[in-house]
């Protein structure tokens, strides 16, 4: 059965999406069976992947909304070993409606059930927040993986993230673990760099990933190409970077 990692970070802006959609790539090209599941309804992992996925009519909105088989919802991408279920903007709306619905923490659970037999890895890609998707995605999922941008504001409001984690944790998803701490934007030029990495390995210990993701334009620009970097400019120390971060994860988890 497939292991359910959510990228996670209420703070936007750190690197959780670019992650998510590049891990997922380099899964995929490790012939490692992949769904990304796009939760956030800015729509940026869709959009990371627009020109490999092939058509769809069905959306995570309507999975979680109005009932819609989850089967129907998966695209096929370019690469066999990579499939998503895309986000749109309708999803803004979904924290409310989410409200009314019975068991409204289990609807993304109780949907991934029907087909995570079918992949070794699922990813989610999590909302910058800390409402009813995220706790959805943290009651499905089997671990988590925390980016962290190398900026000086980088622990700020962690302990509330840890503190949801916990509550999860007790309440709705007794096994559910961190895997790992990312340090995302690395620039290793910047003093201010390495002294956030140590702060947050002083934090986090062993489950800091060794790789560094480090500040890289061509990672920059690949998504308005609609393309994980590994296709945009495999040579890139980005895609590089998420490569060796992937066979970190496989570790971790298998």
């Amino acid at each position: 059965m497939g292991k359910i990692l959510a990228f996670i970070n209420q703070k936007g802006g750190v690197g959780k999406t670019t992650s998510a959609v590049n891990v997922a790539m380099s899964l995929a090209v490790s012939e490692v069976k992949t769904l990304i599941v796009d939760l956030d309804p800015q729509s940026n992992a869709t959009t990371g992947l627009s020109e490999l996925i092939e058509e769809t009519q069905k959306n995570i909105y309507d999975v979680l909304i109005r009932g819609t088989d989850i089967k129907e919802a998966v695209a096929k991408t370019q690469f066999s070993h990579l499939d998503i279920i895309p986000s749109t903007h309708d999803l803004v709306g979904a924290e409310i409606e989410l409200v009314s619905i019975m068991a409204r923490e289990y609807q993304l659970k109780t949907a991934l059930k029907t087909i995570v037999r079918r992949y070794d890895i699922i990813i989610l890609d999590c909302p910058p927040s800390l409402g009813l998707l995220t706790i959805n995605a943290l009651t499905s999922a089997h671990a988590l993986i925390i980016p962290i941008q190398c900026e000086y504001y980088a622990l700020e409001g962690l302990s509330q993230l840890l503190n949801t984690v916990r509550l999860v944790q007790r309440h709705l998803n007794r096994n559910l673990v961190i895997a790992g701490v990312l340090m995302t934007m690395y620039d290793s030029r910047l003093n201010l760099s390495k002294q956030v990495v140590e702060e947050v390995k002083g934090y986090f210990k062993d489950k800091l990933f060794k790789t560094l993701i480090y500040r890289n334009v061509r990672l920059s620009e690949a998504p308005s190409f609609g393309k994980p970097a590994l296709l945009y400019d495999a040579n890139s120390s980005g895609a590089k970077n998420y490569l060796s971060l992937t066979e970190e994860i496989l570790q971790r988890v298998s």
